[in-house]
C-alpha cells in the first residue's frame, strides 16, 4: 500500500477554486482542461476575454456598431410616432409636463414655450389655455425674463442694447418689456463693457498696424451691437493710452 507521502499531488493543489470543488465532492477538471491561472498565461486570458466580449456583442446585435442613416431615421420616426400617440391619449397631461420640464432650472419666454408645444403636436387652443394659466401663476413672466436675459448677456458677452433688442425680438418679447429691460444699461455701462472687450482683444493683436487694429476693433464692437461713434471713441481711447505708454507695438 502506497503511503500518502508517495502519492502524486492532486490536480487542484495551489488552486483554491479546484480545491473547493474537490472538498465538496465534485470531480475537478484535469490539468489539460483547466483554464490558465491568472498571472501564468496572461495572453491566454486576454484571448478568452476577447472571445467573451465578441460573444456578448453578437448576442446584443452589435451594440457598439455605428447605426446607418436609415436606422437613425427609422428610430427618429418611431420616437415621433410614440410622442404623437402620447399627446393624442392625454394632450393636457403631456402639454403640462412639457412646460414644467422646459421651465425647470431656466426661465423661458412665452413664445419659446408655445413653439415647444407646437413642435410636440399640442393643439393650439389647449396650448394657449395652459400658457395663460402658467402666466397667471407667475411661471411665465416675459418682463422678468427679459430683464434677466439682458443683464446676463450684457455681463457675460458684452452685448450692447442694439444686439440685445434683436435677441429679445427673436424670443417673442414685446417692445414694452424689451424697452424696460434695456433701460438697465446706461451709457456708462456700455462704455465700460466696450472698453473691456477692446482691452481683451488687444492682447492678441500685438504687432498690427494702427489702422488695421482700429478697423478690427471697431468691427468687433459693431458686431456686438455698439454704435459707430461709441465704438471708435473707445478704440481711440485704448490705442491712445498704449501710445502714451510708448508701447513698442503701436
Amino acid at each position: 500500500m502506497t503511503s500518502d507521502e508517495s502519492r502524486p499531488a492532486p490536480d487542484w493543489v495551489g488552486d483554491v477554486g479546484l480545491g473547493v470543488q474537490a472538498w465538496v465532492g465534485d470531480s475537478p477538471p484535469t490539468s489539460e482542461a483547466s483554464p490558465p491561472a491568472r498571472g501564468r498565461d496572461r495572453r491566454g486570458g486576454d484571448r478568452q476575454d476577447g472571445a467573451r466580449r465578441e460573444g456578448r456583442k453578437a448576442r446584443t446585435g452589435g451594440r457598439g456598431r455605428t447605426r446607418t442613416w436609415e436606422e437613425r431615421e427609422a428610430a427618429r420616426l418611431a420616437r415621433e410616432e410614440a410622442a404623437a400617440a402620447e399627446v393624442e391619449a392625454d394632450p393636457e397631461a403631456v402639454a403640462r409636463k412639457i412646460l414644467l420640464d422646459t421651465l425647470t432650472g431656466q426661465a423661458r419666454s412665452r413664445r419659446e414655450l408655445a413653439d415647444k408645444l407646437a413642435k410636440r403636436g399640442v393643439p393650439d387652443e389647449l396650448a394657449a389655455q395652459l400658457l395663460d394659466r402658467f402666466t397667471e401663476v407667475g411661471l411665465i413672466d416675459d418682463a422678468a425674463y427679459a430683464r434677466q436675459w439682458v443683464e446676463s448677456r450684457h455681463r457675460s458677452r458684452g452685448l450692447a442694447p442694439r444686439a440685445l433688442a434683436q435677441e429679445l425680438r427673436r424670443k417673442g418679447i414685446d417692445d414694452d418689456d424689451a424697452r424696460s429691460a434695456l433701460e438697465q444699461i446706461d451709457e456708462g455701462d456700455q462704455h465700460a463693457a466696450a472698453r473691456a472687450l477692446v482691452d481683451k482683444k488687444l492682447r492678441s493683436m500685438r504687432g498690427l498696424d494702427h489702422q488695421v487694429a482700429t478697423r478690427r476693433l471697431a468691427g468687433m464692437l459693431a458686431r456686438k451691437g455698439y454704435a459707430a461713434g461709441l465704438a471708435f471713441s473707445v478704440v481711440r481711447e485704448a490705442l491712445g493710452e498704449l501710445e502714451d505708454e510708448s508701447h513698442p507695438d503701436f
